[in-house]
């Protein structure tokens, strides 16, 4: 009398596992990898291994190279009081002066109006921003 299972199918071909053309394949264990982890191996993946399901993103291959955000002049010429207040823009005179990197923008669009004379610096310009910007006499510097 066998002690244990491993003595007990000693010499055996299949262990107990039926004729020898079972236990082939993916379908034996219920596809490759991942296979069924949304139908019948749901709580193995949920439960034990944190499979996450559905979509997880995408990547654009034709992303741009800029490091940061962009924003309108407009939007730029609207927040200049705060930014003389938290000391992020400087007044040289008539001018403004600020740098784009330091309120996180990388590139300055030419949406809205200018109000007022200002000298930035940033990474990038749309023509239309450069345009309004030297319209009222300031200037648009490439970091």
């Amino acid at each position: 009398m066998p002690v244990n299972k491993r003595s007990k199918y000693r010499g055996s071909r299949t262990c107990g596992g039926g004729t020898h053309k079972n236990r082939r394949g993916a379908g034996n264990r219920g596809g490759r990898g991942r296979g069924g982890s949304r139908d019948h191996k749901f709580v193995r993946g949920v439960v034990h291994a944190n499979w996450v399901y559905g979509c997880c993103g995408f990547k654009h291959h034709h992303q741009s190279a800029l490091t940061g955000d962009v924003l309108d002049i407009g939007q730029i010429d609207q927040i200049i009081p705060s930014l003389l207040e938290q000391g992020m823009a400087t007044r040289d005179g008539e001018s403004v002066v600020l740098n784009a990197a330091d309120i996180g923008i990388a590139k300055v669009l030419g949406g809205g109006q200018v109000t007022c004379k200002m000298n930035i610096t940033a990474e990038a310009f749309s023509q239309s921003a450069i345009e309004k910007i030297e319209a009222k006499g300031g200037h648009a510097l490439l970091s």
